[in-house]
């Protein structure tokens, strides 16, 4: 399967984005943020180790947990330049659609939380611990409601 393959289910399916494990099944991931990918890397980091990611917008956060993940090839349709730096500095292959500073909140009036918090990690395993916080403080909002 070509990463071209996995675009169009990306945008077909109206998935946050899908994954091509190394033994060529795909899995499909419809979170909004990096929650999937972080839940994989704990759970089933056997998913990312290989594999070839399609997404829809990938910035410093998403790009640590697809570093520790081990993931080979990515293509994602946004980028922002620190997630390319530290994929660049990984050696993994990464094609995008748009390059932007950095990525922006859905309320459209901030950086994105996530890269926000991860922007002073000097590595993804820095940046780890401050996503895992970032997601427990959601779900506990979350729980709240």
């Amino acid at each position: 399967m070509e990463i071209e393959d996995l675009i169009k289910i990306l945008h077909e399916k109206g998935l946050s984005c899908v994954i091509l494990k190394s033994n060529g099944e795909l899995v499909y991931c419809r979170q909004r943020g990096v929650k999937d990918l972080y839940e994989l890397l704990l759970g089933s980091p056997e998913v990312l180790d290989g594999a070839t990611i399609a997404d829809k917008v990938v910035g410093r956060g998403a790009a640590a947990l697809m570093v520790l993940g081990h993931i080979k090839r990515l293509y994602t349709d946004v980028l922002s330049r620190p997630a390319l730096d530290l994929l660049d500095q990984a050696g993994i292959e990464t094609g995008y659609g748009t390059l932007v500073d950095n990525i922006i909140n859905r309320a459209g009036d901030d950086i994105c939380p996530v890269e926000k918090l991860t922007s002073q990690a000097k590595s993804a395993q820095e940046a780890l611990p401050l996503i895992k916080q970032f997601i427990e403080s959601m779900a506990a909002k979350n729980n709240q409601k």
